[in-house]
């Protein structure tokens, strides 16, 4: 297991989407060092506030926008309208592929993310953590 983990912070739109199966895709503008096999843990930004679950990385795909929504289009739970204005002014883009998904039976609440975890901050997009602090959180692990 890797001493690191990716924290995503995905709007709660997104994350129901997400662990409701339908969305299978992540859109980033800037590549996470994620590769085949890393779990990514999922945190649902306001009004939710709650680390929600995790999925594991299929692959990650890099392109530029116009070609990227070919490959994307169907699973990443956006419209093209949405997508174009993700993408304005970016001349690459990032898509993390999800394989299995995994929610949490109870979300952890970020009041309670900080009482564990002293030092705890919501990413404001991404931001890297200690598995063995998800761990003490009793978050899942691969």
């Amino acid at each position: 297991m890797p001493a690191k983990a990716l924290l995503l912070s995905i709007r709660p739109e997104f994350a129901e989407m997400i662990f409701g199966g339908t969305k299978k895709i992540e859109l980033r503008r800037l590549r996470p060092k994620v590769v085949r096999g890393d779990w990514v843990y999922v945190y649902v930004a306001s009004p939710v506030k709650a680390l929600r679950g995790a999925f594991l990385v299929h692959k990650v795909l890099e392109d530029v926008p116009r070609q990227l929504w070919k490959k994307v289009r169907k699973h990443a739970g956006v419209t093209r309208k949405q997508f174009d204005e993700y993408y304005l002014g970016a001349s690459r883009g990032f898509a993390i592929v999800l394989e299995t998904v995994r929610a949490l039976i109870t979300p952890i609440e970020l009041t309670i993310l900080r009482s564990r975890w002293r030092c705890f901050r919501p990413p404001q997009s991404y931001h890297y953590v200690s598995t063995e602090r998800l761990s003490q959180l009793g978050a899942m692990s691969g």
